[in-house]
């Protein structure tokens, strides 16, 4: 079985090396608490007692090592189009306003996950209330 020996981060990407000597690496974008944490969050780690999750507790995030092994690459989508043509959206509050977790929206916007049809559609559904809102401002 393999177990972690060392975690290392680059600019875009989170590094795993195996006891048994493997290298394993995946985009950061397949992990949003990680990639919007600051590069001390990041660091403050722990791999656990059997050698096979690396827990960060300050983050309230957990990997399993079986994480690193996934070959799903990020992929251009157009939620990711959206919230990348209009950065000013919060994707916390927008999770939020349409009822899901900020996690899996990053997931969908970074092209790691794929929504399904009724998902697609209340996201969609939720960026047009969020203009028509946007519309009805009036400055006086």
């Amino acid at each position: 079985m393999k177990t972690i020996k060392r975690i290392w981060f680059s600019e875009s990407r989170i590094f795993m090396k195996t006891e048994q000597g493997e290298m394993f690496s995946r985009p950061l974008e397949a992990f949003p608490l990680l990639k919007n944490a600051s590069e001390t969050e990041r660091e403050n780690f722990v791999i656990g007692k059997f050698k096979d999750d690396v827990r960060w507790e300050i983050l309230d995030e957990d990997l399993h090592i079986s994480s690193f092994f996934e070959e799903n690459e990020p992929k251009k989508n157009e939620i990711g189009e959206v919230f990348s043509r209009y950065p000013q959206i919060n994707v916390s509050a927008f999770a939020a306003q349409i009822g899901i977790n900020k996690s899996l929206l990053a997931k969908y916007i970074y092209g790691i996950k794929t929504p399904s049809e009724k998902r697609k559609k209340d996201i969609e559904n939720g960026l047009h209330e969020f203009a028509e809102k946007l519309l009805q401002v009036q400055l006086v």
